[in-house]
């Protein structure tokens, strides 16, 4: 494959999927305390999500070092790749991006793009599982760069929370908003679409889904749909079950345990949608 392509643990595939489709993923780093692991390497999702509601300070999330892309590039050089398509986390939400652009500016012995995807999670994966299909199909690297950038505002994220006690932890929320949520039952929903979040407000979490549904509805005609969720699996299932009148002939979707550098905020028991728009 002369274009190989490279993204980060915010991409949320499964290791299999990973390997199947010879990804290279870039692993961020958790810090918690005064102690640093590496996503999906040192802590798995399911370690990170039962620890979160009792780790002694609440987690923070960094970039790894320019040196880390830069090392792998190179090596991507020296085992036959003659481009590589970079595919990371919106920048809006991370610095991950940007540091794999300083990096990239470093190699000359191959091409390096660098695209920010404007998506988190499976957002993020889609279009480097994308990537790679088309690479692997002898695509140049100005080919696959388009396929790419031309599934970032056609791809949308929505989720829904099921509680607002680690936005307050993660000082997103004051502690009298979290607690007047609480009280009123209020809980968010989140979107991202092309870089922009935004956070809508839904009074239970039946509501929650419901409208989760009808966005999903809203998008229709759909190419692709995946399924998101904080270490609630079982919920997510039960999305997917309600969500398949919507979805007509799209095959089975792909499932995401959502990375820990968006997990930190909004905790366990989150599901949604990840869906791409037909082109």
């Amino acid at each position: 494959m002369a274009v190989r392509v490279v993204t980060d643990s915010t991409c949320d595939l499964a290791p299999a999927v990973v390997e199947s489709l010879e990804l290279e993923v870039v692993p961020l780093y958790i810090h918690i305390g005064n102690t640093d692991y590496l996503d999906g390497v040192d802590m798995s999702r399911e370690q990170f999500y039962n620890g979160l509601p009792s780790f002694p300070t609440h987690p923070t999330t960094a970039a790894p070092g320019i040196e880390v892309f830069e090392q792998l590039y190179e090596k991507l050089a020296s085992e036959g790749a003659e481009a590589v398509v970079s595919i990371h986390i919106a920048e809006s939400l991370s610095n991950v991006v940007n540091v794999a652009r300083l990096a990239a500016q470093r190699v000359t012995s191959i091409p390096v793009q660098v695209i920010d995807s404007g998506q988190l999670t499976l957002g993020v994966g889609l279009q480097a599982v994308s990537a790679v299909r088309v690479a692997r199909a002898g695509a140049s690297l100005a080919e696959v760069t388009r396929i790419v950038e031309s599934m970032r505002p056609r791809t949308h994220t929505f989720a829904a929370l099921s509680t607002v006690e680690f936005l307050r932890r993660s000082g997103r929320l004051t502690q009298f908003q979290s607690g007047l949520a609480t009280v009123l039952r209020i809980l968010p929903l989140l979107k991202m679409h092309d870089g922009v979040a935004e956070m809508e407000k839904v009074r239970t979490e039946e509501r929650a889904i419901k409208r989760l549904l009808a966005l999903l509805q809203e998008k229709a005609p759909l190419e692709q749909v995946a399924m998101v969720h904080t270490n609630a699996l079982l919920k997510a299932q039960a999305l997917y079950e309600r969500a398949k009148p919507l979805l007509g002939e799209i095959a089975e979707p792909m499932y995401g345990s959502v990375t820990p550098v968006i997990g930190a905020h909004i905790g366990p028991g989150a599901v949604g949608f990840v869906c791409v728009t037909r082109n």
